[in-house]
């Protein structure tokens, strides 16, 4: 419960702790929500697998294309240039 009197979400969603009063419809209602909550949580689950499964396929072939690039790169035989000043213009 908050200062105000008010109930936070939190309390109001979390069951009473067992006790000896709870009656056996009480028990199965618990149980119920308990079974519902491991349900999505494992559904939650499956699902960012699949998204951690698929931004790793991505970052795979991104690191195959960098390394593609990579070698295309150190293959180019043309002139390197340290700085514009070394280039002359078309005009001299």
């Amino acid at each position: 419960m908050r200062d105000n009197g008010v109930p936070s979400a939190a309390s109001a969603a979390a069951p009473a702790a067992m006790t000896h009063m709870d009656t056996p419809e009480q028990l199965e209602r618990r149980l119920i929500d308990l079974e519902v909550k491991a349900s999505l949580a494992e559904d939650l689950l499956d699902r960012l697998n699949e998204i951690v499964t698929s931004q790793q396929a991505r970052i795979d072939l991104l690191t195959r294309e960098l390394r593609r690039l990579s070698t295309d790169g150190a293959a180019d035989t043309g002139p390197a240039f340290g700085s514009l000043r070394d280039e002359l213009p078309p005009h001299y």
